[in-house]
């Protein structure tokens, strides 16, 4: 393989500025087709961004012989489909996260990535952001970590209240979870990418708002490998003024404190006193990521946020909603 040329299954709001635009950018990468069930969807989206071909059928995108691999950037629950027809076509394949709607359906992809030797990506692509990287950094300037702790509000989005017509993130059974499994996932990955596995997790979920039918508010408890004890709370019902998007890691010398999503400054605190980071983060916030993964593919490194590594967060997810 000289160059990965891409095609993506799916084309909606996270393509067109998170992850679309970077695969263009990414040295050694080429968007040659793109497909979407709505006809006019994927003509427009392939004539607006370049794309030479688009589908309305995903089987006939991976039977294209220009495409050598796959972005899979539909909702959670077709993940594993499109995944194993990819993986069956001998194409490598980047989805989006969470990887899949369940753990069952991870451990699934799993099985045919091991059977086919195919490589399987997942767009954990905070681990690569500078932000981050700069969190992991600092990480030892707080002495030994002896607890971690999630904290999570935001009100409910004007969809939320359209009970005839739900966002599919809080439909369960297209995106396995409420809130909660679009938005954790993040938190969670960044977490075991800094501390290792998490073995145990029990959780503790209630509808507060009534809006819809799935989770709206969680607290949960966790234990990594290495021992280290966190917890979390989430709530997607919650008051304006509630509002918060932070991670706290406490050491025995000081603490650090960041968001996943907002990317507030990253806080130090010290017997020095409270210092403040800065840290911007590129244009396309997936293209890092992006660039490891078609650097893998072209054999020039080896990208580690695979399949292995994301299916841990699943398992944790539904630990935590009692799914599993």
């Amino acid at each position: 393989m000289d160059i990965v040329k891409w095609g993506f299954i799916g084309c909606g709001e996270a393509t067109e500025k998170k992850s679309g635009p970077a695969f263009a950018q990414v040295e050694g990468s080429e968007v040659v087709a793109v497909m979407s069930r709505d006809a006019e969807k994927a003509q427009s989206y392939a004539k607006r961004h370049g794309i030479a071909r688009w589908y309305t059928d995903a089987q006939k995108l991976v039977d294209d012989p220009e495409v050598n691999a796959i972005y899979i950037a539909t909702p959670p629950s077709s993940h594993a489909t499109f995944a194993i027809m990819a993986m069956r076509a001998g194409k490598p394949v980047y989805i989006e996260k969470p990887m899949a709607a369940s753990y069952e359906d991870c451990a699934r992809i799993n099985r045919i990535s091991k059977q086919t030797g195919i490589p399987v990506f997942v767009a954990y692509y905070r681990r690569y952001l500078p932000y981050f990287q700069k969190v992991k950094e600092l990480i030892g300037r707080i002495g030994r970590v002896i607890n971690v702790q999630i904290r999570f509000a935001q009100p409910p989005r004007a969809l939320d209240y359209n009970s005839q017509n739900l966002p599919w993130r809080v439909l369960p059974v297209i995106a396995g979870g409420g809130y909660f499994y679009d938005l954790a996932p993040h938190q969670l990955d960044l977490l075991q990418d800094m501390f290792g596995v998490i073995l145990e997790a029990q959780g503790y979920t209630s509808n507060r708002g009534g809006l819809y039918e799935a989770e709206d508010t969680l607290s949960a408890s966790f234990k990594f490998e290495n021992g280290l004890p966190g917890s979390g709370s989430w709530c997607f019902v919650a008051h304006e003024s509630a509002k918060e998007d932070r991670i706290e890691i406490i050491g025995d010398q000081g603490m650090l404190c960041f968001s996943v999503f907002t990317f507030d400054p990253i806080a130090l605190h010290t017997e020095q006193g409270r210092k403040e980071f800065h840290i911007p983060n590129p244009q396309y916030v997936q293209q890092p990521l992006i660039q490891s993964v078609v650097n893998h593919l072209l054999k020039r490194e080896v990208c580690t946020c695979d399949n292995i590594s994301a299916t841990p967060t699943n398992w944790v997810m539904d630990r935590i909603l009692g799914k599993i």
